[in-house]
């Protein structure tokens, strides 16, 4: 069972730890500024105690020094931030697996507030990883300065690397999300965020590269072909389109993941090899091999 994991998720939902960051409170201050019911709060703070997130002294609840470092300190080799509300805010939807299986309908559901803040910190934190190594792939024998449309990049983690390799960068993604980061972008930075929904339409460009992180298993078969038409009318003769994604028939994490989408969205899933080539040769692509680049998969279209 994973108890501490929805102990501390439940935590991170109802305010306990952000409430604490600004300092050690009473039961009855934690209870009266997150709103939670006393009794109910007390039972969670001692197991949160016992599990080593915070500390009870006298009538004093704080943070532990670890729970710190964990959540907010940026610096220390323990940090993990709270990234790991994605998952937490999707098990309730994994839980109605079984009515899915026999409806074939998604989970009803709507990213926002807390929740989207959750899906962003995780993608952030699993693009980070290996950025530098991707956008270097990327960019590989372009022209010096390249146009690059980045589809769904609204964290902006894969942007502000391609903004430090020379690239002018346009990001495609949802009003919501454009509203929540447009705030952390430095104005100065060659980087224009655009709301939009990919599968109307595209930004004009042209553009030397098209960057597709983690977009094309939202959908299916009918919008990521439409998609790869747009980006290639998009981009320059001998342009480059790049999908990261996870390769359907590489590994248990592909299949897995796939269950994910089937949880969660309309025609959403991962998608073979062959699947990718195909489409993308029929929008007029000549496709690479899968690249394994910093652990993840690439797959390359040239504009013919």
């Amino acid at each position: 069972m994973p108890q501490e994991f929805l102990i501390v998720g439940a935590a991170v939902t109802n305010g306990l730890f952000d409430t604490l960051q600004d300092g050690p409170c009473t039961l009855a201050e934690l209870a009266d500024k997150t709103g939670a019911d006393q009794r109910a709060l007390w039972v969670v703070v001692e197991a949160l105690v016992a599990l080593g997130y915070l500390k009870h002294e006298a009538s004093s609840i704080s943070l532990t020094g670890e729970a710190y470092s964990i959540f907010y300190d940026e610096n220390s080799e323990q940090y993990v931030g709270f990234g790991f509300m994605h998952a937490y805010n999707l098990m309730s939807s994994w839980l109605q697996l079984p009515r899915v299986m026999e409806s074939g309908k998604p989970v009803a559901r709507k990213r926002a507030g807390l929740q989207l803040k959750s899906f962003i910190r995780a993608m952030s934190r699993n693009a980070a990883q290996g950025a530098t190594e991707i956008v270097a792939y990327c960019l590989k024998d372009l022209p010096q300065n390249p146009g690059v449309l980045d589809v769904g990049g609204g964290p902006l983690t894969y942007a502000l690397v391609f903004v430090e390799k020379g690239a002018e960068v346009t990001i495609l993604d949802t009003p919501e999300v454009v509203d929540l980061m447009l705030p952390e972008l430095d104005p100065g930075l060659p980087i224009n965020m655009v709301k939009g929904d990919f599968t109307v339409a595209l930004p004009r460009g042209p553009y030397d590269l098209v960057y597709l992180g983690n977009v094309c298993h939202i959908y299916g078969e009918k919008e990521n072909r439409k998609l790869f038409l747009e980006a290639a009318a998009e981009l320059n003769q001998g342009g480059r389109i790049v999908v990261n994604d996870m390769i359907r028939g590489t590994g248990v994490r592909a299949a897995v993941f796939g269950v994910n989408m089937l949880v969660n969205t309309e025609s959403g899933g991962t998608w073979t090899y062959n699947q990718y080539k195909t489409w993308l040769e029929d929008a007029g692509f000549d496709v690479t091999p899968i690249s394994e680049i910093a652990g993840r998969q690439l797959i390359t279209g040239i504009k013919k």
